[in-house]
């Protein structure tokens, strides 16, 4: 499976785990946020088909107003990563978002091996083109009990945006009442290695969309070329 496929699919498990660990603890000490974090990374591996493996490694946040607005939590934890790379760079040494110094995350592969390489970054979000994640959320687990059929968590959307190191873009919606056929990615370029489009729609996905989304692809991008210049400087091309 091309590492692109690979992607949107481990994304596509990440938003939907996001999403039922959110419904569950609505109303908790605990409560999650409705955004979160993906990095992704390869290492080396003889007995998958493209001789690597894909790891990830997250951050999910606790709810609160804070972490509501998905361009501010991109760009504070852009701006944290910038700090990091400084203080690394200062040091003569190389930070890792994995930790243990300054990590960003608090979940996903967290064994994978240190020499992983990075190849991207992305977003799980639970706002979906239903509306906002508190409102849906909310409105499915105070149906009346009378209610004919009732909406449950496996009814709810979410999606995820992801930039790779190559200058792939790609958004993925995951909706359960998605129509047969229809897999909810997009991407600037193509998800099949075999085949080139002479026209691709979504050439400019990250223009797409309406302003939420749009600011959030661009604090995305700052996050990524920031880990991006530091995690690759010195690497073979």
């Amino acid at each position: 499976m091309d590492l692109r496929l690979q992607v949107a699919s481990r994304l596509r498990g990440v938003n939907a785990k996001h999403c039922h660990e959110a419904f569950d603890r609505i109303g908790k000490r605990n409560a999650l946020g409705p955004h979160g974090v993906v990095l992704f990374y390869t290492t080396p591996d003889q007995q998958m088909p493209h001789h690597y493996r894909l790891l990830i490694a997250t951050r999910l946040f606790l709810a609160g107003p804070e972490s509501d607005d998905l361009p501010r939590v991109l760009h504070d934890l852009a701006r944290t990563a910038a700090g990091n790379v400084a203080r690394a760079n200062k040091q003569g040494r190389r930070w890792d978002p994995r930790g243990p110094e300054g990590s960003m995350v608090n979940g996903g592969d967290l064994d994978m091996p240190r020499d992983a390489a990075y190849v991207g970054a992305g977003v799980t979000t639970l706002d979906s083109d239903e509306g906002p994640w508190h409102t849906i959320a909310h409105s499915v687990r105070n149906q009346p009990l009378d209610t004919p059929r009732p909406r449950t968590v496996f009814d709810l959307s979410g999606q995820g945006l992801v930039l790779l190191i190559d200058g792939t873009a790609l958004r993925m919606v995951r909706n359960p009442h998605r129509r047969l056929g229809d897999d909810g990615i997009t991407s600037n370029r193509s998800l099949d290695a075999g085949r080139r489009w002479p026209y691709n729609p979504h050439a400019d996905l990250t223009q797409q969309g309406d302003q939420t989304l749009r600011a959030a692809w661009v604090q995305l991008g700052v996050l990524h070329r920031t880990l991006t210049g530091h995690l690759l400087a010195g690497r073979p091309a």
